[in-house]
């Protein structure tokens, strides 16, 4: 009797799998790595935005509030101004920090004004 085996052989099947675990554990974490980027690339977005906002109130180098949050649309964004003398006699510094995660990432914008 002659058998011709046209399956495959244990061995075939779990290298099968072991190449087919790596491809899938590689997929995974590629998707993992490219979705914390995309997060952290929103929230320095929002943080940006929310600081040129702040930058822009009319009153917001007079007001005598030198730090708060974004509350309510963003409370888990804080910023703080801090006025310094520039380097040019009639003009003040003025850096507006942001911060989010807690104080982890932040970002600084400077504005010179009288």
């Amino acid at each position: 009797m002659n058998r011709n085996s046209c399956g495959f052989t244990l061995l075939e099947v779990l290298i099968a799998l072991a190449i087919l675990a790596g491809v899938i554990t590689t997929v995974v974490v590629t998707f993992n790595r490219h979705l914390t980027l995309a997060t952290e690339d929103r929230d320095t977005t929002t943080a940006l935005l929310l600081a040129r906002a702040k930058l822009d109130q009319p009153d917001f180098l007079t007001v005598t509030t030198a730090s708060g949050t974004f509350a309510p649309d963003f409370p888990e964004f804080s910023w703080k101004r801090e006025e310094t003398v520039s380097e040019i006699p009639t003009l003040k510094r003025y850096q507006l920090t942001v911060s989010w995660n807690g104080g982890q990432r932040s970002l600084q914008l400077v504005l010179y004004g009288t």
